[in-house]
């Protein structure tokens, strides 16, 4: 398949896929994903554990299933999780395992036809990319003078996708029925809520599915072409995406573009949240979870609000853990958000690191029989050298650590 990619292919389209689909390789390798991601059981709760005590017998029943095209998924279990920054919960959707397995290997075999020829700019959901590839990009952009943004906002967009229009670009390249066949099937699925069955709609990928950001990906490549080939400065992940520009000008003509090419193609650009955004004027935009603003960037407050809230579930007053538990705690959450965020200018940390400190004195006063916040005296009595020495990972110092010019 790759010498093939490589080397161009007749009509450019693939026509037996289904063998590669259901080979014995390709499931054993689609379960080993499958089974290291995790994840809940769906509607028919079957746990990745289960599965796994009769997993040869369990594949054997799919590669059947898929030979003799008589495999059918079933519906996708939704349960509503709480979403950051609103009191709104958020539906998650969730395949049965088989269903996972059977996606994963669909993805593995179809991905490479796709990819091959996707847009530079795009890295959501692609091998070996990944949104710190996309904050470098955008943050070289803003260096060289492109500082007029379209901040873009698609509405719902993995939920309003047209069903047929997807099919028709997954067509341009696939001819296999079969294969065909599988992949709408996951686009009809239905959601199971509860003892509800809710049926499939014309919009929409399924939600959770493994294939969905592909799909996604594929539907929004022609957008990303046109911009490319009208030499527009584009930068997106999934379906958030800016538009960099060097000029009030070629913003406003390369939202009046986005815009024609939604409208054609049965989308909705959010109304309040698509704007132009000069970046060296105080205000800034959002992207992947950075602010960016007048040559600097930082932690958006969803994600400075999001750290403080865990830190503070880690260190309630009147916690009965060992302090050494709780800062071992504290570390792996601080360090993962670390990880993300070293990029922000240096004024980002010592606040934060100044807000656990104090989570923790406040532990310490209440354990010596006082009532309130760690306040006062108590930056006497425990000093910050204090938790340095017991461990406490310190963003301050971290963020200069990773700020010296390697020797």
């Amino acid at each position: 398949m790759l010498t093939a990619l490589i080397g161009g292919r007749k009509g450019n389209r693939w026509f037996s896929l289904i063998d590669k689909v259901s080979a014995d390789r390709t499931l054993e390798l689609a379960w080993a994903k499958v089974r290291s991601n995790a994840g809940g059981s769906g509607v028919d709760r079957i746990t990745v554990a289960r599965f796994a005590k009769d997993c040869p017998r369990g594949l054997l029943d799919l590669q059947e299933q898929l030979r003799t095209a008589s495999y059918q998924p079933l519906p996708v279990k939704r349960v509503w999780i709480p979403k950051p920054g609103t009191t709104e919960p958020r539906p998650l959707g969730i395949p049965a395992v088989r269903d996972r397995i059977v996606q994963t290997a669909l993805r593995m075999v179809i991905e490479p036809i796709f990819e091959h020829r996707f847009a530079e700019h795009s890295y959501g959901f692609r091998p070996g990319r990944g949104g710190k590839d996309a904050l470098r990009r955008v943050q070289s952009l803003l260096d060289e003078g492109h500082t007029w943004i379209v901040d873009a906002d698609l509405k719902s967009y993995f939920d309003t996708i047209p069903k047929d229009r997807l099919m028709g670009r997954v067509e341009e390249r696939i001819a296999d029925g079969r294969v065909l066949a599988l992949i709408r099937s996951y686009l009809d699925q239905g959601v199971m809520e509860e003892l509800t069955l809710h049926e499939p709609t014309e919009r929409g990928t399924p939600q959770g599915a493994v294939i969905s950001p592909l799909l996604a990906n594929l539907y929004l490549d022609p957008l990303d072409h046109l911009l490319a080939d009208s030499g527009r400065q584009m930068v997106r992940y999934a379906d958030d995406f800016v538009i960099l520009c060097r000029s009030e000008e070629e913003a406003k003509a390369a939202l009046a573009r986005v815009q024609t090419w939604v409208g054609e193609n049965g989308l909705t650009l959010h109304p309040e949240k698509t704007r132009l955004v000069d970046a060296t004027q105080p205000g800034g935009f959002d992207f992947l979870g950075y602010h960016f603003e007048r040559g600097y960037r930082w932690p958006r407050r969803k994600a400075m609000d999001r750290l403080r809230d865990k830190v503070r579930q880690l260190t309630p007053r009147t916690s009965g853990d060992s302090l050494a538990c709780i800062i071992a705690q504290l570390n792996q959450g601080l360090r993962g958000w670390f990880g993300y965020f070293q990029h922000s200018h240096r004024t980002t940390f010592p606040a934060l690191d100044s807000n656990v400190r104090g989570r923790l004195r406040s532990i310490l006063r209440k354990r010596a029989g006082r009532r309130g916040r760690g306040c006062g005296a108590d930056h006497q009595r425990w000093r910050n050298h204090y938790f340095t020495e017991l461990g406490l990972f310190s963003l301050t110092q971290a963020h200069a650590l990773a700020c010296q010019s390697p020797r």
